[in-house]
């Protein structure tokens, strides 16, 4: 078979800083940066620490000379603005992308690998029987051509968020190697704890002080998203009776036989693997424990308050019904909110997408506008009072070891932050105030 055609990049200045982020990429995602759900500290890991480290020597490198980590995790700087303040108000815009990855798939030791032309069939990685395959990967088969980064097999890749990470470094680069861009004042911020909910417990919207921001967390070419699923946290935890087994008749009240009961009577068509669209779902994703006593957590979803609560209310009327069963058994429920939908606080300031779509449009492609089937850090920080939507990485099949990120990609998110920047200094924008 014939090598493909390479594929395009969406610009040239895509493909002039396609280099700069592979380059960037590929320092990043050797840092391991797992966050831990079972932490009760901020940051959850202090192996995040490592990568903010780094983040901050490479802006002081570039010059942002207020580049700092603060206590609780956050790296933070400014790049000046190139207007002129007398001919006018100077808008402060943020970007912002988180540097965990997920605890849900192996994430020390990644191994980067830059599959060239991609061809179009299966890519078998090397280790841990890991293929790509278009037949059950239909994402794959539209980019043909392109430069795909895969790990090695048997670690995610951390293009969720370090493709996010290099797009903006690539982008806050190439903007002071051109002073003759115009640009806004930029806030750049990168956080932890994203990928467990706790992204901007400790954020500091006051001191970040910007008139809104971009989380650049998003996934296919072109996406801007302004929606986001709320979420909350379910943790059951069954009170059983241990004793030995050998004498356990009529006196055994086995917890994980129970929570088994439980999870087995929940609704099959409100799991993700069951679920698209619009619709929310409930998903148990821990079980651990001993016949005295085992804890669930499941996470809910919804883009809607109420169906949300719905959910919540179907989780606590099953527990109490299997539960029931068995006088000697207790269990507790309890639900704690995450973060909510985004629409409502983005949509009241609505220039805030506006310039997202000019810059998407500016890089030579069509916005594609998509609700987020899950949260980002912009959702607590528009809740928050700092409307922040969500912008495209390039990156594919998240939290998995068959992760993907297409470079023609991740270069064009880049462009589109460096363009961005400009639409935030022209007419209608330079002078916004939020309501």
């Amino acid at each position: 078979m014939a090598a493909p055609t390479p594929a395009p990049y969406t610009s040239p200045l895509a493909e002039a800083l396609a280099p700069a982020v592979l380059t960037r990429f590929d320092r990043y995602v050797r840092v391991g940066t797992q966050s831990d759900r079972d932490s009760d500290t901020q940051p959850s890991s202090t192996r995040q620490l490592d990568l903010q480290r780094v983040l901050v020597d490479d802006l002081l490198a570039l010059g942002l000379d207020d580049a700092h980590l603060d206590e609780h995790g956050y790296v933070y700087a400014t790049l000046p603005t190139t207007l002129d303040a007398a001919d006018g108000p100077v808008p402060v815009i943020g970007l912002i992308a988180h540097v965990d990855t997920s605890p849900d798939a192996p994430g020390d030791g990644v191994e980067p690998i830059v599959h060239r032309g991609y061809d179009g069939g299966v890519l078998e990685l090397p280790r841990g029987g890991a293929r790509l395959d278009p037949a059950t990967m239909p994402d794959l088969s539209s980019h043909v051509g392109h430069d795909l980064v895969t790990s090695s097999g048997d670690t995610l890749l951390g293009a969720d968020d370090k493709a996010g990470v290099a797009a903006i470094m690539t982008a806050i680069a190439h903007l002071l190697d051109h002073p003759e861009l115009p640009r806004p004042t930029l806030r750049i911020a990168f956080t932890p704890d994203e990928e467990i909910g706790y992204g901007t417990r400790r954020f500091d919207v006051d001191g970040f002080g910007a008139l809104c921001a971009y989380t650049v967390d998003g996934s296919e070419l072109g996406e801007l998203q302004d929606e986001t699923f709320s979420g909350a946290m379910a943790t059951v935890t069954i009170e059983g009776h241990d004793v030995h087994p050998g004498f356990a008749t009529g006196k055994l009240v086995n917890s994980t036989r129970l929570a088994a009961e439980v999870i087995a009577a929940l609704p099959a068509d409100r799991t993700p693997e069951r679920t698209d669209g619009r619709d929310g779902f409930i998903h148990v994703f821990d079980v651990r424990g001993s016949a005295a006593r085992t804890v669930i957590r499941a996470i809910l979803r919804d883009f809607d308050d109420a169906l949300l609560a719905e959910h919540g209310e179907v989780l606590r009327r099953t527990v109490d019904e299997v539960v029931a069963r068995e006088s000697r058994a207790r269990a507790t429920v309890e639900i704690t909110p995450q973060y909510p939908n985004m629409r409502s606080y983005v949509d009241a300031f609505p220039l805030v997408s506006d310039a997202a779509e000019r810059a998407i449009r500016a890089e030579g492609l069509e916005p594609l506008r998509t609700s987020v089937r899950g949260g980002t850090d912009g959702s607590q920080l528009s809740a928050m009072g700092l409307p922040t939507p969500n912008l495209f990485t390039g990156g594919h099949e998240f939290h998995s070891v068959r992760e993907w990120a297409s470079l023609h990609e991740m270069a064009a998110a880049a462009a589109t932050v460096v363009r961005l920047a400009e639409v935030w200094t022209t007419a209608g924008f330079r002078d916004a105030t939020r309501p």
